[in-house]
């Protein structure tokens, strides 16, 4: 296993996907000492060179005399990496990955320059991963993909295309690739579902980054078509928990909402909500996310995308969001919503009838339950939270 962190370590464990009872994952949520695993390029450079001592009979000889020679070390563990390994769903996942099972390598921006070509390909030389997660993105909420749409467009663009094509150049397996909701058409009948991806431009408010990603897909494709190639594509509505970007201004809505309600009432002022709250979302907790992505990765044989979500009758406002959140700071009387502010695409509603098909039983961390216990984190670790 690749270590550069000083965090502590837990006993990870594989999660019966279709357990009902609800504690796996509230013991999963309360385990704050877990380890963190990112690359160096010091330890990338010298991973695939470790040898150790060993003491072997030689049974040509005397069996008495013993001679002593170098061997690799060989792991029978295998090699996934996860990029955008130290986000939101790549901490998630290092909670729940089974470390008897797999030897994880979780990928930050300042391990390995994904926009770089011969970065990406130094990287994948010397670790050989068997399997990729692919999560790194340049990622923000509404105000971040209209004033940035350059950036957002160029960056998703080269990372999705130096990781794809360097996951087919070292022979990986599997590639599980993370797309999003927000990237399907705008103007469409709902709920959406995974054949409707391309049946129109996204909402005008996010379309560089979307079209940025809708192309991970037809790359995905193309992989499979001309080399077949096991490169697929998980969709998961919009994602919530700990180790968010709390960024009041690039944040998605609900970190944002979390920190913004923090302050307002650290300054006694009203908590102002940007926007007439009127705007339905699905929202998936990361641990929920990283169960069944690692679902995806070790069950899933289809090629064809697959919508990662909740239920569409779980559909809630932004208005109940921020209603939750400011209950849950027991500051309700200061919500308020300005108006004048873009509310951005109205609905996403997504269909999960694929995913239902195969996890019929499988059971949503609530939505109450998971903001509460988001809210208590950042607090918690207010000093260290990306903001």
């Amino acid at each position: 296993m690749i270590i550069a962190d000083k965090k502590k370590i837990i006993k990870n464990q594989v999660i019966d996907l279709n357990k009902k009872d609800l504690k796996t994952n509230e013991e999963l949520y309360n385990k704050d000492n877990y380890k963190e695993h990112s690359v160096s390029k010091k330890e990338m450079n010298s991973s695939n060179n470790n040898s150790e001592e060993i003491i072997i009979k030689n049974e040509n000889e005397n069996e008495n005399e013993i001679i002593q020679e170098y061997v690799p070390k060989i792991s029978s563990k295998i090699k996934i990496l996860i990029t955008g390994g130290t986000g939101l769903v790549g901490h998630a996942l290092q909670k729940i990955i089974d470390i008897s099972k797999y030897e994880p390598i979780f990928l930050s921006s300042k391990d390995c320059n994904l926009c770089d070509y011969e970065d990406t390909y130094q990287l994948f030389k010397n670790i050989h991963p068997t399997y990729v997660i692919h999560l790194a993105a340049s990622v923000g909420g509404l105000f971040k993909n209209m004033n940035q749409k350059v950036s957002m467009y160029e960056d998703n663009t080269l990372i999705n295309l130096n990781v794809l094509k360097c996951c087919h150049q070292f022979s990986v397996s599997k590639v599980i690739s993370c797309l999003s909701t927000c990237i399907f058409p705008d103007k469409t009948s709902y709920p959406i579902n995974e054949t409707m991806l391309h049946n129109g431009p996204p909402h005008t408010s996010n379309d560089a980054y979307a079209y940025a990603k809708r192309m991970l897909e037809v790359h995905s494709k193309a992989y499979q078509e001309q080399y077949d190639s096991n490169f697929i594509c998980v969709i998961p509505t919009n994602i919530y928990g700990d180790h968010d970007n709390y960024s009041l201004e690039d944040g998605h809505v609900i970190p944002s909402l979390i920190h913004k309600c923090y302050n307002s009432i650290q300054n006694n002022e009203d908590f102002v909500v940007r926007g007439t709250g009127k705007p339905l979302r699905q929202f998936i907790h990361s641990l929920d996310l990283a169960k069944l992505m690692l679902w995806s990765l070790e069950s899933y044989e289809k090629k064809d995308p697959i919508i990662l979500s909740v239920d569409p009758e779980d559909e809630v406002s932004i208005e109940s969001i921020a209603t939750i959140i400011a209950k849950t700071y027991d500051y309700e009387d200061r919500l308020v919503f300005d108006d004048s502010f873009s509310d951005g695409q109205f609905k996403k509603t997504a269909d999960n009838t694929l995913l239902r098909s195969y996890l019929p039983d499988y059971e949503f961390i609530k939505i109450e339950d998971g903001l509460s216990k988001t809210i208590q984190w950042f607090i918690d670790n207010y000093d260290h939270v990306r903001k």
